[in-house]
Formats: structure tokens, sequence, C-alpha cells
């Protein structure tokens, strides 16, 4: 369902709605509802447009899982990595051999650059700290808002409708 289907659609709606007040301005809600409904096709636009939304839904719930899955092997592949690595080292140290040539690579035991461990942070002067910056905690400002709390330079913002979709 395109934006313009739905775009469409709506136009017809509200001019035909128009239409029927002009004509007949007394009208009650009830009966201009159950006439828009009969001479426009827009409740079945907007039921195709959500079934295609509903569609996505799933389609992005397969996904995530399909994902989330996959994560899970990749985490599982570059353990083996790392473990058959780590064993070819440890074998390569205890037989004492520096270097294989093989056809299709070649293996080399090289000195690893010395790296830092942290003995106690508490020691370290300040000046190899980096700051980091402020994060507003807006969960925290909303809930001291909703319990009537005014903050300056904060307001709560009008409510608006939102679209439920409830699947049986």
């Amino acid at each position: 369902m395109s934006t313009a289907a739905v775009n469409l659609e709506l136009n017809r709606f509200t001019e035909f709605k128009r239409r029927i007040l002009e004509a007949e301005p007394d009208i009650d809600d009830r009966t201009l509802a159950d006439t828009l409904e009969g001479a426009t096709n827009l409740h079945e636009t907007i039921a195709v447009l959500v079934r295609s939304s509903l569609d996505d839904a799933d389609l992005i719930a397969g996904l995530k899982t399909r994902i989330a899955e996959n994560r899970e092997r990749l985490d599982r592949l570059n353990l083996r990595l790392e473990k058959k690595r780590s064993l070819a080292l440890v074998a390569m140290e205890e037989a004492g051999l520096d270097k294989i040539m093989e056809p299709d690579f070649t293996l080399s035991l090289r000195p690893s650059p010395p790296s830092v461990v942290v003995t106690d942070e508490t020691l370290i002067p300040e000046w190899f700290w980096v700051p980091q910056p402020a994060k507003l905690d807006k969960r925290a400002l909303l809930e001291t808002m909703k319990a009537g709390t005014a903050i300056n330079g904060a307001a709560l913002s009008n409510s608006r409708r939102s679209l439920q979709v409830r699947t049986k």
C-alpha cells in the first residue's frame, strides 16, 4: 500500500465529508460516519495498510531472531578461532618452533609490544583520565515532572494519540 493511495483515499473522504456537511449541516455524527464509510474506501485502505505493517512486524521479528542467532554463531566462531590460535601458539612455544612454513601460510612467533596493566586506578594521575560528557537522564526527568515537580528548562509535552493494533 503506497502513501499516494492512502492520501488519495483520505482526500476523497475529506472532500466527500465537506460536501455532505455543506448539504446537510445538521446531520448527526453516526449517520455521517455510516455514509462516509459506505461511500469511500478509507476504512479498507487503512486496514490494508495496517495488515501490511503487521507483515512487516513479523518480518522484523524473524530477522531479529535470525540476527541474534547469527551473532551467537559469530561469537562461537570467534571463540573457536581464538582457542585454535592459542593452542597453536602454546604448541609452537613448547616445541621450540619459531617458524612454520606451509604452502598457503607462514606461522612466526614474534614478541608482542608491552601493554598496560592497571594495578590500582586511584594512584594514576588525573591527566590520564578522559572526562566524560554529562548525559541527561530523561527518564528520571519525566518521572519527576509527572510527580508534579516543576523543572526549569523542561516541560511536559501535550499528550498525542497513537495507533494501537491488537491482533487475535
